[in-house]
């Protein structure tokens, strides 16, 4: 008997999840949800996802979507989906805020920062907080710009999904 090589187990593993996203998506088609919705909740949680301060991304993303009525669960599966995206989130946050606002630059690392949090909170925030306040003026600039690229990217292909699975009429505006 052979074992199936590392491609063919990669390739398994891609079809697999492949499936589960399809399958999730069609029981919200099904369910009335419209491709417009689930395209921005993807796009709301790929950015939320990004928001660059450690440990508040699913609090983010339960009340955005509570506000916005959107889907919960894909936008909790969106962050988790997208969390890698967000060290390098951080980094590129903090160097674009501090280049917005004429700082110098700041010389950290995650694994730094995270060790200097957990040995003392205030003084990481005295130190840090407007490093942190930085980032995320820069987040409010660059992330719409972002959700409206993955929005647009998104909504064509679920559109194409819920008219050729579901037997449902996308609503178009």
């Amino acid at each position: 008997m052979r074992l199936p090589s590392a491609t063919e187990q990669l390739a398994t593993v891609r079809r697999s999840w492949r499936r589960r996203l399809q399958d999730v998506l069609l029981a919200q088609l099904r369910q009335g949800i419209t491709p417009e919705k689930i395209s921005l909740t993807v796009a709301l949680g790929v950015i939320l996802s990004t928001f660059p301060i450690l440990g508040t991304t699913t609090a983010l993303c339960v009340l955005v979507s509570i506000c916005l009525g959107l889907n919960q669960a894909i936008m909790q599966l969106v962050n988790w989906a997208a969390f890698p995206l967000q060290l390098p989130g951080i980094y590129l946050y903090v160097r674009v805020g501090e280049r917005l606002t004429g700082s110098p630059p700041v010389a950290f690392s995650i694994s730094g920062l995270v060790q200097q949090f957990r040995a003392a909170p205030l003084q990481f925030l005295q130190q840090f907080g407007m490093t942190g306040v930085r980032a995320v003026l820069a987040w409010l600039l660059i992330a719409p710009l972002i959700a409206v690229v993955v929005y647009l990217a998104f909504l064509p292909p679920l559109r194409r999904l819920a008219r050729s699975r579901t037997g449902i009429a996308p609503d178009v505006r």
